[in-house]
C-alpha cells in the first residue's frame, strides 16, 4: 500500500483492514499536530514523514504513532517511533514525552478516526 494523507475522517474499520494488509494488528501513522492531518500506509514512519514534508508540513510538527485498531480506544495508540527523537524539542526518546503534544496528537486522531 502506498502512503495516504488523511485530511477527513476515516473509519476505524478501514484502519483495521489496512493493518491486516501490512503488519497484521497495527498501522503506522505520522500526525501533523499543526495541520490536523496524518499520513498512513508507509512501511516506516520515515516514509510517511517524507510524504508530509513534501506536502509542506514542518518537521517539528510531525510525530510518529502506531494504531492497534482492534484494541479499545484507550489502549489503541502507541507513541513509539524513531522520528520522535527530537533533542532540540526536549524529546530524547522514541515516545512523546510532552503531555501537551500527546494531547494534540489525540485530538487530531479523534477528529480523523471515526469510531
Amino acid at each position: 500500500m502506498s502512503t495516504r494523507i488523511i485530511k477527513d475522517s476515516i473509519p476505524k474499520a478501514e484502519l483495521a483492514e489496512i493493518a491486516k494488509e501490512q503488519f497484521g494488528d497495527l498501522i503506522k501513522a505520522v500526525v501533523d499536530v499543526e495541520q490536523g492531518i496524518m499520513a498512513i500506509g508507509g512501511e516506516l514512519h520515515a516514509d510517511e514523514e517524507a510524504v508530509l514534508l513534501e506536502q509542506g508540513s514542518r518537521q517539528e510538527d510531525l510525530w510518529g504513532i502506531n494504531f492497534y485498531p482492534n484494541k479499545q480506544e484507550e489502549e489503541w495508540l502507541e507513541f513509539d517511533s524513531m522520528i520522535n527523537v527530537k533533542p532540540s524539542q526536549d524529546n530524547r526518546s522514541r515516545g512523546v514525552e510532552n503531555n501537551e503534544t500527546r494531547e494534540k496528537i489525540k485530538q487530531v486522531i479523534k477528529k480523523l478516526v471515526a469510531l
